[in-house]
């Protein structure tokens, strides 16, 4: 990888000028082929780049490299790969040795979200890489500063948040952790811009990132208002998919309140934010479920009920909007490019 030295004193333009940015050159590898990891590997393969995927058990993903085909073909159905699949598929191998990571400039671990399994799995990365390889850890919630604890080179050690289907999705989060370089940071957003993405760049870690945090104090509020009495499931969802879930691929919340009138919203909040629900313990509906077995349309088993039938249709269907509103929403503004903001009223 042709990357300037990390503790190189040149500013980060001057780094990130001499770093390599096309895919063919930047060999990756992701670590865990479960349904995200084997996306995510979708996504960095047609992008270009050669990609290796790690698993503990070769024999038990010998169907990954049909599943990544399939998701490919699918892609160029959709119109978001004008590549030849057979030469892409190529470019991916399956190992169950990290020492064969020894060439990576890049490798994601998108293993359980268990902090003492992410650490273990980054030290036996960091073992083979080069010590300027960046390593990304696929975390939804875990702090990059617990991950970087005991890391021989924190400094290239950054949280990559994927969204799944991550070869669809335009979602990607980079988080600093606070021993990160952010060199290693602005060089994965300029690479995730070649994935297709619209990277959100997190300078400072915080348990949850910036979707997480967002989401589940929603769904917290959702399951107050069941437990509560004051709606079910499905009206819960149905408001949502008719008023917030409308608009929201199209603006965020800061844009929507430009778009729709400021004044409201801080008399709404004067009025409503002391109403909603603080509570710090897992909801006893969501414990309910959990201890069921329930696992959503995996196992046919949620808060809605499903035959096998109906939750295998459930999946198709949601992969179809994925392309859809991906379609939809790149006929409107995007953010990158156009994140200026009221810098006088910036919170310091």
């Amino acid at each position: 990888m042709e990357m300037t030295n990390a503790k190189s004193v040149l500013p980060n333009e001057a780094r990130l000028a001499t770093a390599q940015l096309n895919p063919p050159e930047v060999p990756a590898a992701v670590v865990g082929l479960g349904l995200m990891g084997t996306s995510m590997i979708v996504c960095l393969l047609a992008a270009g780049h050669p990609v290796i995927g790690l698993s503990r058990n070769v024999d038990r993903h010998r169907d990954v490299p049909d599943h990544i085909r399939a998701l490919l073909e699918e892609m160029q159905r959709e119109g978001l790969l004008d590549k030849d699949v057979d030469s892409i598929v190529k470019q991916f191998r399956i190992s169950a040795d990290f020492s064969d990571l020894v060439d990576r400039a890049i490798v994601f671990e998108s293993i359980v979200e268990n902090l003492a399994v992410k650490r273990e799995a980054i030290s036996r990365i960091e073992a083979t890489v080069s010590n300027e390889t960046v390593i990304g850890s696929n975390t939804s919630s875990i702090p990059v500063a617990l991950l970087q604890e005991g890391a021989a080179h924190p400094d290239r050690i950054l949280g990559i948040h994927w969204g799944e289907p991550a070869h669809v999705s335009r979602f990607l989060e980079v988080i600093c952790g606070p021993q990160t370089d952010s060199f290693y940071a602005e060089y994965v957003v300029k690479l995730a811009e070649l994935w297709a993405k619209e990277p959100t760049y997190v300078k400072r870690d915080i348990r949850g990132f910036i979707t997480n945090r967002l989401m589940y104090a929603l769904m917290r509020e959702a399951f107050y208002l069941v437990e509560a009495g004051y709606a079910t499931c499905s009206d819960v969802d149905r408001s949502f998919r008719n008023d917030l879930g409308y608009w929201a691929t199209f603006a965020g919340p800061f844009r929507f309140m430009d778009l729709t009138g400021i004044p409201a919203y801080a008399k709404v909040m004067e009025d409503l934010l002391p109403e909603l629900n603080c509570g710090k313990s897992v909801p006893e509906l969501m414990k309910r479920m959990v201890e069921s077995g329930a696992q959503g349309i995996r196992n046919a088993k949620g808060f809605y009920e499903y035959t096998p039938e109906e939750a295998a249709r459930w999946e198709k269907l949601f992969l179809k909007f994925s392309y859809e509103i991906r379609a939809l929403a790149a006929k409107y503004p995007a953010d990158v490019g156009n994140t200026r903001v009221t810098s006088s009223l910036e919170v310091k």
